[in-house]
């Protein structure tokens, strides 16, 4: 994109906000009520949601502060995460910040022909041949969309996020009016086999609910084309606070209407099962199109973050150059490009897998955990430091909190995903370093430092640990 000022493309704080909330109200939120009604009842749902809502807010409060005092750095996650911790690990934040985008816009193909599975078998659950050849025609017509322009894409994309939540409020309403208190009481405790305590319960959910949040940094992203940069910060957190009160009524809510038993049997997109529980065919038929436009619409925020991320990774010189091509309407094709392909791929792949929203869900949110996690302790760095407050050191004991609480809650996380997510992710990982190994050499640069040797080999040995528990049946996807 071209560094003037004259022809950067500008967006309003609304379209800042729309980024946000698209982004983050996609396929996650219409598969709450299974998802939860699975693992946990009542109490462990609200426990969960007050962990995700002030880890999440403490992540929101990290981009919002990084905004404001490190304006010069662009595309948020990966830009700190480089500024704070050297090339590689600038690198090893972009590029899994990317596949975590590419990941999660191959379950919302998945959940739309899930959804189209109701009406036509063929699609059956998103990852039949019928439904995979059906969404790479999605995939390239959204390509071709995207390369008209950013500020057209992120139009449509305001547009949609109004949208789509019309039915999630339509949904709220009519399930207050249908709510059931004893349905609701004997749904208070819950948990299956492997779920004994409310500590696992709630442990469970942790990945369900990083995959609905995703996306709240979508302002940070997009920050040097923000008409103001105290618009980032507001957008980020607005856009959250709006987003976790849907998400949580939605799953809680659920709770009132149907048995949790009932609830975790639920075919996917769950909400449109509660509602037809309540008004009747009609009630899922209606979620279901509201489902495609709101998957759709953070379909299309995702490819543009994941595009722009890998873009200016290579502008930055922390990627191959040739990603950094750009066409004549200023929209970094090449990195599209890759992206799209890589959706592609992975989608391919959803044939050989017993239950492909799931993983897609569950790796996608493990993938955005070190990106998280390093903007985090990019932000506890600066307070350490004590950067950038020599003018206002009053602001430096709330942002020593809200940094120490971010860091504490993405190692959480990490720790709550499991084992067999970190090396998968490993395994995504190490063979990408390759494009890191081809940028230092047409620089003429070394490839690492020492410490920077120490993540590889952490990377190297992940990965072949996954491999051999795939090979040999300890890691199933």
């Amino acid at each position: 994109m071209s560094d003037n000022p004259s022809n950067t493309q500008k967006l309003p704080l609304g379209a800042l906000t729309a980024m946000v909330v698209g982004g983050m109200v996609g396929a996650g939120v219409f598969s709450l009520p299974s998802n939860f009604g699975r693992v946990t009842g009542v109490y462990g749902a609200m426990i969960a949601w007050v962990i995700a809502g002030a880890g999440m807010l403490m992540l929101a409060l990290v981009f919002q502060t990084l905004a404001n005092r490190k304006p010069d750095l662009d595309a948020g996650v990966y830009a700190y995460a480089r500024a704070g911790f050297g090339p590689y690990l600038g690198f090893f934040s972009a590029f899994g910040y990317w596949a975590s985008a590419c990941v999660g816009n191959v379950s919302y193909w998945i959940l739309i022909k899930s959804t189209l599975g109701g009406v036509f078998p063929g699609f059956g659950e998103g990852n039949t041949l019928m439904a995979v050849l059906v969404s790479s025609i999605g995939i390239w017509a959204f390509h071709f969309m995207v390369l008209r322009g950013v500020k057209e894409a992120a139009a449509i994309n305001k547009i949609v996020t109004i949208a789509k939540v019309i039915p999630l409020l339509v949904f709220l309403v009519l399930v207050i009016f249908a709510f059931k208190p004893d349905v609701f009481v004997d749904n208070l405790w819950g948990g299956e086999k492997g779920y004994d305590n409310l500590f696992e319960q709630v442990k469970a959910t942790m990945l369900v609910t990083v995959f609905v949040f995703l996306g709240i940094e979508g302002a940070s992203n997009y920050s040097r084309f923000a008409q103001k940069r105290e618009h980032v910060g507001i957008a980020t957190v607005t856009g959250f606070l709006g987003v976790l009160a849907l998400f949580a009524s939605v799953s809680i809510l659920a709770y009132g209407i149907l048995p949790r038993a009932e609830l975790a049997a639920l075919r996917q997109p769950s909400v449109g099962g509660v509602l037809e529980s309540v008004v009747g065919r009609w009630g899922a038929i209606f979620i279901g199109g509201g489902l495609i436009i709101s998957v759709l619409g953070a379909y299309l925020a995702w490819t543009l973050m994941a595009a722009e991320v890998l873009s200016v990774a290579a502008k930055k010189k922390d990627m191959p150059a040739f990603i950094a091509r750009e066409n004549a309407k200023q929209v970094p094709s090449t990195a599209l490009l890759m992206t799209s392909l890589l959706i592609q791929l992975v989608l391919v792949a959803t044939l050989f897998s017993a239950d492909a929203f799931t993983f897609a869900l569950s790796l996608c949110s493990h993938l955005s955990l070190f990106p998280y996690f390093f903007a985090a302790a990019f932000a506890l760095k600066l307070v350490l430091r004590r950067e950038t407050y020599d003018s206002n050191p009053g602001d430096l004991g709330k942002d020593r909190i809200i940094a120490i609480l971010a860091v504490v809650y993405t190692l959480f996380l990490l720790f709550a995903g499991g084992v067999k997510f970190m090396v998968l992710g490993f395994l995504i990982y190490a063979p990408g370093t390759l494009l890191y190994y081809m940028t230092r050499r047409e620089q003429g640069k070394p490839l690492f430092t020492p410490a920077e040797w120490v993540v590889f080999a952490i990377a190297v040995l992940g990965a072949v640990y996954a491999v051999y528990g795939l090979a040999t049946g300890q890691i199933s996807i």
